[in-house]
């Protein structure tokens, strides 16, 4: 399960939902600034956080954006793939 933005209070629900629905086994990617901690919408009243607040992450991206290296790099680590210089 990728997600690219903040959690949001009234989204929070779904997004346990979806991944609840998902078979086994589950990763869960953090990608970008919004979606690791909640980016320029922290603080405010309807975010709760990042991704982390609501599901266990596997793999945060950091960025804003993320580079497009770092964004392949995660999903290959993910994977399981062996990563070559």
């Amino acid at each position: 399960l990728t997600v690219s933005g903040p959690v949001t209070r009234h989204m929070a629900a779904a997004l346990q939902d979806c991944h609840n629905a998902m078979p086994e086994p589950r990763k869960v990617i953090a990608v970008g600034d919004c979606a690791c901690c909640g980016g320029v919408f922290q603080g405010s009243y309807a975010v709760m956080g990042g991704v982390a607040k609501v599901l266990p992450v596997d793999l945060q991206i950091p960025g804003c954006p993320p580079d497009p290296d770092a964004l392949l790099r995660g999903l290959l680590q993910v994977s399981g793939e062996r990563i070559e210089n």
